[in-house]
């Protein structure tokens, strides 16, 4: 989708995926050379046929005045879409955390200016959204924000179609951690269906190098869940990228590797969303091209996916060595 040449932004990590209108919409962050630096701008792309992408344009600029911005995933309710971005007042290394402005489109190209995403009271959620938002089959969206001060993990949920407004936060105990940052991060979300009900599973990288994921659920709509417990799903301690795909089967989209290189890149599938058994490499270390340019956090790897259904497949985007967008 975009390989930076040495004059262009040579960091590039967090592809983000939607449908929309007969369209597939990219986005990610990118920056000049280092992870998470000032000068962090939100670039994206669209694609008629998912092989051929458009040139890059941005979404949102790089932040003034100490503040960085960083892209915050997709959301559609089929007329709109919706661009969320994250904005980090104090720079992402201050540890402040920051929160989460959303931008509008009718037509993929003309934007409006952006606006705070905003709880059931009216007031500015607190926190940064996760790139990674589902619907329930009733419509309700649910997601999680890591909020401030710092990034402590917790799941929302809001019935508002635009996924703008609305939010509320569903009840979860956070398992001990030390500092302003939870041990969960970066969580994905599936559907089970169990008992003629459904259940959502939030799956979360592990801060804690267990090299395992976490898991919590929900099976009363996102309003409680479950205190987060320690999976046997290897994981690079990255993020991930969960979901079902049309017949109901659960995926999981992730490096299940247990060290930190992000290699293999592999999607794992079940049929009850609770044993998953059967495993298909995407890429390997054998297609992995060596990194071309320096910078700060980078590293050989397939970084961050995330997917989406659309036209009858499941696409998957992701950085190569975090200045690929694949």
């Amino acid at each position: 989708m975009f390989a930076p040449s040495p004059a262009q932004d040579r960091f590039n990590n967090g592809a983000v995926l939607v449908a929309f209108r007969g369209r597939l919409y990219a986005q990610w962050q990118s920056s000049r050379e280092d992870e998470d630096a000032a000068d962090t701008r939100v670039l994206y792309s669209h694609s008629d046929d998912g092989m051929h992408w458009s040139t890059p344009q941005v979404l949102a600029p790089p932040g003034s005045g100490g503040a960085m911005h960083s892209n915050g995933g997709w959301w559609t309710d089929g007329q709109m879409l919706v661009a969320y971005v994250n904005v980090w007042p104090s720079g992402f290394q201050s540890g402040d955390g920051g929160w989460t402005e959303y931008l509008l489109s009718s037509d993929g190209v003309h934007w409006s200016p952006p606006r705070r995403v905003a709880g059931a009271d009216g007031a500015p959620v607190e926190g940064i959204i996760e790139q990674d938002p589902h619907a329930l089959a009733d419509g309700r969206i649910v997601a999680a924000f890591h909020t401030r001060p710092g990034m402590i993990v917790a799941p929302f949920f809001t019935d508002d179609p635009l996924g703008v407004s609305g939010w509320r936060r569903g009840a979860m105990a956070n398992l001990p951690h030390a500092g302003r940052m939870s041990r969960e991060l970066e969580p994905s979300l599936f559907l089970r269906r169990d008992n003629g009900g459904e259940c959502a599973v939030m799956v979360f990288r592990d801060r804690d190098s267990s090299y395992r994921q976490l898991a919590s659920e929900s099976c009363d709509r996102g309003e409680h869940w479950s205190t987060p417990v320690l999976t046997t799903m290897p994981d690079a301690r990255a993020k991930q990228s969960a979901g079902n795909l049309p017949d109901g089967s659960a995926f999981l989209v992730n490096a299940p590797n247990a060290d930190r290189l992000r290699v293999p890149l592999a999607l794992t599938l079940s049929t009850d969303g609770r044993l998953f058994d059967r495993s298909f490499l995407l890429r390997g270390g054998d297609t992995l091209p060596t990194l071309r340019h320096p910078g700060r956090y980078k590293r050989p790897g397939y970084h961050y996916p995330k997917s989406v259904v659309w036209n009858g497949h499941l696409y998957v985007a992701y950085a190569v060595n975090k200045e690929d967008i694949a």
